[in-house]
């Protein structure tokens, strides 16, 4: 298991607006060119999102569902990545002081992935979350001022 945390300087609900903006998917993880919407309200239980990942001149499609959902607490994630299998993607959102410690735990699920599964997998998961991480929470903390900022009218 790839399990990896990220102080994100703005409160839940900041970090929650960017989950839950299915159209900002691809600012945030790694790897994936384009991201559009899929089945249901996302990111209710059961919606799917699509998505593009470029390596190369190579393009791969995939999808991920909503398992579980509870707003400004968690959400988990199957990714559904072809050949690959899926992968159970989960975060962990806990209140710390004025911000946000936001805990990512990724593990492939089902099949090749899931079969081949080892500590070298797990050591390429650690170095894609550091990326993904910093990336929400630059993301986050793009979108929402800090409520210690001053914003000034131009």
């Amino acid at each position: 298991m790839a399990v990896r945390h990220q102080l994100i300087r703005r409160p839940p609900r900041a970090l929650w607006a960017v989950l839950e903006d299915e159209s900002r998917f691809h600012e945030w993880v790694t790897g994936t060119h384009s991201s559009s919407p899929g089945e249901g309200d996302w990111p209710q239980t059961g919606s799917t999102l699509h998505y593009t990942v470029r390596l190369g001149p190579k393009e791969f499609d995939g999808f991920t569902v909503v398992r579980r959902h509870e707003p400004l607490r968690a959400l988990e994630l199957e990714a559904y990545s072809g050949p690959l299998g899926t992968a159970r993607i989960a975060f962990d959102i806990r209140p710390w002081g004025e911000h946000t410690l936001v805990i990512l735990d990724e593990h492939p699920l089902r099949g090749v992935g899931g079969a081949l599964h080892n500590s070298a997998l797990d050591a390429l998961l650690q170095l894609r979350h550091r990326r993904l991480l910093g990336q929400l929470a630059r993301v986050v903390e793009e979108s929402t001022p800090d409520r210690g900022e001053q914003v000034v009218d131009a």
